[in-house]
Formats: structure tokens, sequence, C-alpha cells
């Protein structure tokens, strides 16, 4: 779930759009490590929910904070 949130901060996507990408798309597959023989793919509530988690705890700020460059 978090290489999901990640896509859908790279690309700015929304919730649904996000699910749509992950449905349509074998590489945001890949890279989220979903197997579509597995036939499970987190639709857009799944996604919202997780997202909201790493809000409430403020972890998202934090990766994002780690994921920036150096600003000198």
């Amino acid at each position: 779930m978090l290489r999901i949130h990640l896509q859908q901060q790279w690309f700015t996507l929304s919730d649904p759009l996000m699910e749509e990408m992950l449905i349509d798309t074998p590489c945001f597959r890949r890279f989220a490590g979903i197997e579509t023989m597995e036939g499970w793919i987190p639709d857009e509530t799944t996604i919202l929910s997780f997202r909201h988690l790493l809000e409430e705890h403020r972890i998202a700020e934090q990766i994002l904070e780690r994921c920036e460059p150096d600003a000198e």
C-alpha cells in the first residue's frame, strides 16, 4: 500500500484514478507488487483509508520530507 501511495503522489492521481491505473497499467501493478493472478487490487476506498491512516499519524509528511533533496 505504501508503494501505491507513493505512485499516487508522484503522478498526482486521485483515489479512483489510482485504482484504474492499477487495473489498466501493468507497470503500476508491478511496482506495487501486485500480481494479477491473485485477483485482488485495492479499490479506491482502500486507497483512501490507507492515505487517511498515513495522514492521521503524520507518516506521509515524514516520508515526503525524507524524499526531498537537501535544499542548499
